[in-house]
């Protein structure tokens, strides 16, 4: 009979436990679902959109230089899905090959070696043949990027931090005392008495002395989210984010054209004169790409939307409702199961309910709330001296998630923070604001692009094993490259700063 009785109050303190914890339990499960795969989606829009303005401005020109783009969002797709990914890195390694071929289009009369189209790279970021979109668009998708996924990763480890937790084996002394609350009443002939509600309070406590521990790391973890949250509805908002890939790659591609003259002239002087285009008869007007038009931005009103519209809006929205009652749940969760007036007497019915002995009110002190405080428990016997293993790895896994949403809400991704010279995936960012890439975001507009480094001291980069055919480059650690020591001349910098800007129409891609 006692062992009967035991499992049965085992059974239902783990099914109110679960009731209880149901809450929490669903709303990380499916907001990481519905967030997921909005995210995912936005980055599927983002490429279709850029494919249809491309191809339709372009036509066979973009089409034959597509592996470039798609490259781009397959690196997008792997860092938003966990991989070991550095956005910093994804980008800097897209304008490099982008810079190759457009240097190459509105240059028709020319053609360039492997090691010609190295050195024009290798220098980019000194000519800067794309002006400063580059920059915003890395601190656009980088902040973004990395709040997303903190934030889908973050919604993963509380619905996996509820498992855990809520999925515990009492201890022998819980069981006794569950047993003398619930059903000591039946065995005295009173079997419709509840326990008071102070005692139940005093046996809960007991039972759950290491799932209160979690509270500090659960309150941290809990208002993690929430701010990242509310960073993606405000400046790192992932749908403008994605929307404006297409549009800002556009508008680096005509400033490059409408600069080609000077730019490409520097070019000259600093790698080398290149080699003619053979001579050929004149090019069909049937040929494909004979009809190509120059680059153009998009206004507003012609840009591509996204088919989730303002859904992000109405996710955080929705999210943020549900974050705030999360708060304080594991020390509230006695409360909790001792309020169902299935498992105690009403708090008001203090004189008629069972206090361990009999009908009456319960006279001892409600215990305090985790481990330590369990030491003046008068209902369950607590060793704490010995800490729950289990609960110390959940309380790790809050702090490795907290730590890492807090980066994200200034931009910066842990993973590569002390390997991108010293910044981060936008973290080297942190103090610039967004109004001229985020409207309405404050007065302040981003500071000047930082000086050009020095080739001569800055340190050689490894090379990159390329293929012509547009299938993937190969690259070391993604980072830049090197220029081999049998490639063309040296770019030589102080020249450069002393041309005189030509006034002559550059080629337009043709």
């Amino acid at each position: 009979m006692e062992e009967t009785l035991a499992l049965q109050s085992e059974r239902d303190f783990l099914k109110g436990i679960e009731d209880t914890s149901q809450f929490l339990l669903t709303t990380f499960t499916q907001r990481h679902r519905k967030f997921d795969e909005f995210f995912r989606e936005l980055i599927d829009l983002s490429e279709k959109s850029m494919n249809q303005m491309f191809t339709k401005t372009y036509g066979w020109l973009f089409t034959q230089n597509a592996h470039v783009f798609q490259e781009l969002f397959v690196e997008l797709r792997r860092y938003y899905s966990g991989g070991s990914v550095s956005l910093t890195e994804v980008l800097s390694e897209f304008w490099s090959r982008l810079v190759e071929r457009v240097f190459s289009l509105v240059n028709p009369q020319y053609q360039f070696s492997e090691d010609y189209l190295e050195c024009v790279s290798k220098h980019a970021e000194q000519l800067q043949p794309f002006g400063d979109v580059p920059r915003k668009l890395r601190v656009q998708v980088s902040r973004a990027f990395i709040a997303a996924r903190a934030l889908a990763q973050g919604l993963a480890t509380g619905r996996d931090i509820v498992n855990k937790a809520s999925k515990l084996t009492p201890g022998s002394e819980c069981v006794r005392a569950l047993m003398r609350q619930w059903y000591c009443p039946l065995c005295r002939g009173m079997p419709s008495l509840r326990p008071c509600h102070s005692l139940c309070l005093n046996v809960i406590k007991g039972c759950l002395a290491n799932q209160a521990d979690l509270d500090t790391e659960w309150n941290n973890f809990i208002d993690a989210l929430y701010q990242v949250s509310e960073k993606l509805e405000g400046p790192f908002n992932m749908e403008l984010a994605a929307d404006s890939i297409s549009v800002k790659v556009s508008e680096a591609i005509m400033h490059m054209q409408e600069n080609s003259v000077s730019i490409s002239t520097k070019v000259f002087q600093g790698c080398g004169s290149p080699r003619p285009v053979p001579a050929r008869s004149k090019r069909s007007p049937k040929e494909p790409g004979g009809n190509r038009r120059p680059f153009r931005t998009y206004s507003p009103e012609e840009k591509p939307t996204t088919a989730a519209g303002t859904n992000l809006d109405r996710l955080v929205t929705e999210l943020k409702e549900r974050l705030r009652p999360m708060r304080g749940f594991w020390v509230s969760l006695p409360h909790t199961i001792c309020n169902d007036e299935r498992m105690a007497a009403d708090v008001t019915n203090e004189d008629r309910c069972w206090n361990g002995q009999t009908r009456g009110r319960y006279l001892p002190d409600v215990t305090g709330d985790g481990l330590v405080s369990q030491i003046n428990n008068p209902e369950v016997e607590v060793d704490i001296a010995r800490p729950d293993v289990r609960t110390r790895q959940l309380i790790m896994e809050l702090r490795v998630a907290t730590n890492k949403l807090r980066h994200a809400q200034t931009g910066q991704d842990p993973d590569f923070m002390d390997s991108e010279e010293g910044s981060g995936s936008g973290g080297g960012d942190r103090g610039e604001r967004y109004s001229d890439d985020w409207p309405g975001y404050g007065p302040y507009s981003p500071p000047h692009n930082k000086p050009p480094r020095n080739p001569a001291s800055s340190p050689g980069k490894p090379p990159r094993v390329r293929e012509r055919n547009g299938s993937k480059w190969n690259r070391n650690n993604g980072h830049g490259r090197v220029k081999s020591a049998t490639s063309g001349p040296a770019f030589a910098s102080p020249p450069l700063l002393s041309l005189s800007v030509m006034v002559t129409v550059a080629t337009m891609w043709r």
